[in-house]
């Protein structure tokens, strides 16, 4: 059950949603440099739920194994940010980047360094376009490459203590018109999904009150 302090009123997931979509378009952007061809990413949803459930909810929408580059930040509110795709959208990912002109082999050789370097581009952008539009700054860890299970990427444990929260985003995502989906999370504890929650709402009092003008 999530804690009634910490749920996101429309106004505040739409504000969020704003802001991490300027994110993510400022990610495809980097992207679209450092490949030289379109990217297109989106985030038509976002969610707070358990560890237990997003990791339900990735088990759900993806049969194969997952692969996720991961961040820790800390900062006003701290957590783990985790960019999440299932390894057969990790591998076209790796394509994409490389252009699509290497063999299965090298492919299979550049996949972890790819995806880190993307990884990077994507979390560090949406992390740090939520710490400016909040006016806030925040600290990363370099990027880290997992492999497993939506358990076993979410931390689940089976005595059912898993008591962080999930930030638990949808992307949509296309590079030379491959459709490529995958998924940003941030895991955060009460405390840091608090203190997120006032700082939007500093945040829309500051955009209504520039409206008011």
């Amino acid at each position: 059950m999530i804690p009634e302090s910490i749920v996101l009123a429309e106004l505040e997931r739409d504000a969020l949603t704003e802001i991490v979509n300027i994110g993510v378009s400022r990610a495809a952007s980097s992207l679209r440099k450092m490949i030289g061809d379109q990217v297109f990413l989106s985030v038509p949803s976002i969610e707070v739920v358990s560890q237990k459930r997003a990791a339900r909810l990735i088990s759900e929408r993806e049969v194969t194994d997952l692969v996720a580059v991961r961040q820790d930040f800390s900062g006003p509110f701290s957590g783990r940010a985790l960019l999440i795709f299932p390894e057969t959208n990790s591998l076209e990912l790796v394509r994409a980047v490389t252009g699509g002109e290497l063999s299965a082999q090298d492919v299979l050789d550049m996949e972890q360094e790819a995806l880190a370097e993307t990884g990077n581009v994507i979390l560090n952008s949406c992390l740090a376009t939520m710490a400016n539009m909040l006016r806030r700054s925040l600290t990363m860890t370099i990027p880290e490459v997992l492999r497993g299970t939506g358990a076993s990427l979410f931390e689940v444990s089976e005595d059912g203590k898993t008591d962080g929260l999930v930030l638990f985003l949808y992307i949509d995502f296309a590079v030379r018109s491959r459709d490529i989906r995958g998924y940003i999370a941030m895991i955060m504890d009460l405390p840091s999904l608090a203190m997120l929650k006032e700082l939007l709402g500093e945040f829309i009092e500051r955009v209504v009150g520039e409206d008011g003008i």
